[in-house]
């Protein structure tokens, strides 16, 4: 693979990552408008939206088995289109099972996306040789916030989600199916780690380069989940938690989500020097206690801007977690890293279905303050898994011991 080759491949991925992030948050920032539009209860309305993250569970299981049989590039040059023409269909209908079959089209395809996108980020890190990983994740965030922006001006100048929707799909489809030429498997490789030397050497087991072993990527698969239930907590309660809590107007209100997304769009255009400089595993324990001292913040604020100041924190630190599970599960099992990365993506899904409903029962029966300990103790869990992001994890094999130099021969 020549340099010019992994530069474009890189550039269509970073591509498709902003295109995939101004697609969700087209769907997710426009929610009471497509309740609206359908007429969906308020009972009802939890069964659709959790509807999506499970289907996209589905998604991406059955995506480790087809990129068996097929290249994950491929899985992503379908995909990608699929989820904008569902999301399009999201705002054409009027029927409610339009939407379903809308809705259920994007969760499929949007576990396949994530999965495959990811599958590739991995192989071309392992290319490159060094971290590249959390900028692809910075290029969604930049898609988020760019796709919160336009769904503020739908919302703004009341344009229906059919007129919100299709200029966007209209620009976004051709460019994501032209960039799609251009992706590129990174051919590093296969079973050795960057340096050189063999994964999972000298343990004498099912190594982390062999077949993929659940138990030694189930750390890597809790801290995916812890993540994004701390994700999740920001986006579904932030503005509730400052009005209701913290005594904030309804605009002041609007703004520790957005505040969240462009720190988190910072910290991940940074986040990959910092892997360099200081190691993966510095970085996401930095990241951990960081996010952990936010919401320990957000819990004690005395009120709205001290508040916001501990989302602030969150986004910077929980930005770098993400990305860098997805880069350690490729290192984990280099060999095997398109399964490893498929299984993990499940966690994000089972922290998004998880972290919402589980902050809205702990506030309901105890108080909103004491549910935000929740997922910071959640967070600070990662720490005691930070091992799993180090190089000597790739090397012997996860939980297994090191083995003495006199061993490896």
């Amino acid at each position: 693979m020549t340099d010019a080759g992994l530069r474009h491949g890189r550039a269509s991925l970073g591509l498709s990552f902003g295109v995939q992030g101004v697609a969700f948050a087209l769907l997710v920032t426009r929610i009471p408008a497509i309740q609206d539009q359908y007429g969906i209860s308020d009972g009802l309305l939890p069964v659709f939206l959790a509807a999506v993250p499970i289907l996209a569970g589905a998604g991406s299981v059955a995506t480790e088995k087809v990129v068996a049989r097929v290249r994950p590039s491929l899985v992503l040059r379908w995909a990608q289109p699929l989820v904008l023409l569902a999301l399009l269909g999201v705002g054409a209908g009027r029927e409610m099972w339009h939407v379903a079959v809308a809705l259920g089209v994007f969760g499929l395809a949007v576990g396949a996306l994530d999965a495959s996108m990811n599958m590739l980020g991995v192989s071309l890190q392992r290319a490159y040789g060094r971290s590249i990983m959390t900028g692809f994740h910075a290029a969604y965030s930049l898609g988020g916030i760019a796709g919160a922006t336009l769904a503020w001006a739908g919302a703004r100048w009341e344009l229906s989600l059919l007129a919100s929707y299709l200029p966007v799909v209209a620009v976004l489809l051709p460019a994501a199916l032209i960039g799609s030429r251009w992706y590129t498997e990174g051919k590093g490789a296969e079973g050795k780690l960057p340096d050189g030397t063999e994964a999972g050497a000298g343990t004498g087991s099912e190594s982390a380069g062999g077949a993929l072993s659940f138990k030694l990527l189930l750390p890597l698969c809790l801290i995916m989940t812890f993540a994004y239930i701390g994700d999740s907590t920001v986006s579904n309660w932030s503005a509730k938690y400052l009005q209701d809590v913290l005594g904030s107007s309804e605009q002041l209100a609007t703004v520790p989500y957005n505040v969240y997304m462009v720190t988190t769009l910072l910290g991940r255009a940074v986040g990959d020097l910092g892997v360099r400089r200081f190691g993966a595993v510095a970085v996401v324990r930095g990241g951990s206690l960081l996010a952990a001292g936010g919401f320990a913040v957000v819990a004690l604020a005395p009120g709205a801007w001290v508040g916001m100041l501990g989302f602030t924190m969150l986004g910077f630190g929980l930005c770098v977690i993400v990305p860098q599970t997805f880069a350690a599960a490729g290192r984990m099992f280099p060999g095997n890293s398109d399964a490893a990365v498929a299984r993990l993506n499940i966690f994000n899904y089972v922290g998004f279905l998880v972290g919402s409903p589980l902050v809205g029962a702990l506030g309901d029966a105890w108080s909103y303050r004491g549910a935000m300990l929740v997922p910071m103790v959640l967070v600070l869990a990662t720490l005691v898994y930070a091992r799993a992001f180090g190089p000597e994890t790739a090397r012997y094999g996860g939980g297994h011991e090191r083995p003495r130099t006199a061993d490896v021969g």
